[in-house]
């Protein structure tokens, strides 16, 4: 039985399919998946289909694309030109899907392998413990009668830090978008949304939310959602995920028994044609 985390799909199927064909995915392994399954790539649905259908051999953390699904489905907003969720939003199975996909977590923490997932990060001041609580207030919300009702105030960017005294939905919405929008943040936790590239948009008075000296918490970390990156962390603990595979980079997986990477080239992307892409299948460790 192994183990295999893999960061953000967004949608591209044929592209996951080869790479858990690299690893030799079996019937006894399971399937850690940092969140944002959804959106930009051309085959939502058929993602969103067949990782319901490992059941417990999945484990999924919700990203922000996630969310956004959620919020469109509820009719909250409406997709951005951008989105690629119409086949999700016309399918018959859709409710199912949708309800499914409302129960999934915030946060991943499995005490005997030793690791924890979550889509952005968890911010510099939180323990894990604090995390793993914070995260279950949202959880509880969207698991409830009062989802709907959350999606009506989840979006926007304040406020842009913690503090204890937050309550309502500010404090859920904060919540919500260090555990799936985070890059940097300055020392006392608050947050920049406008640096959207890689380490050289870094902002003055911020840092990624890793880099801080005194993180609270020592766990490790594996996190999605910061293609830009490009998998490039090197950190005992921390293990970066989302490598681009949307944007014609790779889609990579990590076994997490012995830390070995796998990676599925996804340069077809980049020239968006019809039919399934052809992807060449790398490895390393």
């Amino acid at each position: 039985m192994a183990t295999y985390a893999i960061g953000d799909i967004q949608g591209c199927f044929d592209q996951l399919q080869s790479l858990l064909e690299c690893v030799g995915f079996g019937d006894s392994d399971q399937l850690w998946l940092a969140g944002d399954l959804v959106n930009r790539g051309p085959k939502s649905l058929e993602t969103l289909r067949f990782v319901r259908s490992l059941g417990s051999r999945a484990r999924v953390v919700l990203g922000n694309h996630d969310l956004h699904l959620l919020a469109i489905h509820y009719g909250i907003t409406q997709p951005r030109r951008s989105d690629t969720l119409g086949p999700i939003l016309e399918a018959p199975d859709r409710d199912e899907l949708m309800q499914w996909l409302m129960q999934q977590p915030l946060l991943v923490h499995d005490a005997q392998l030793d690791y924890v997932m979550v889509h952005a990060g968890i911010p510099p001041d939180w323990s894990l413990k604090q995390a793993r609580n914070r995260a279950r207030e949202v959880e509880t919300v969207l698991q409830g009668p009062d989802a709907k009702t959350f999606f009506q105030h989840m979006y926007g960017n304040t406020p842009d830090r913690w503090s204890k005294e937050l309550e309502g939905w500010d404090r859920l919405r904060v919540i919500t978008n260090y555990l799936t929008r985070m890059r940097f943040c300055d020392d006392r936790g608050r947050l920049d949304f406008a640096a959207k590239g890689g380490l050289e948009t870094q902002p003055s008075g911020f840092l990624p939310w890793y880099s801080h000296p005194r993180r609270a918490s020592e766990a490790r970390i594996i996190f999605g959602h910061w293609a830009a990156l490009e998998g490039g962390l090197q950190h005992p603990k921390l293990f970066s995920l989302d490598t681009g595979c949307v944007w014609g980079n790779r889609l990579t997986a990590m076994r997490l028994e012995d830390q070995r990477y796998y990676a599925c080239d996804c340069s077809a992307n980049r020239r968006p044609k019809s039919g399934t892409a052809k992807t060449k299948v790398l490895s390393n460790g």
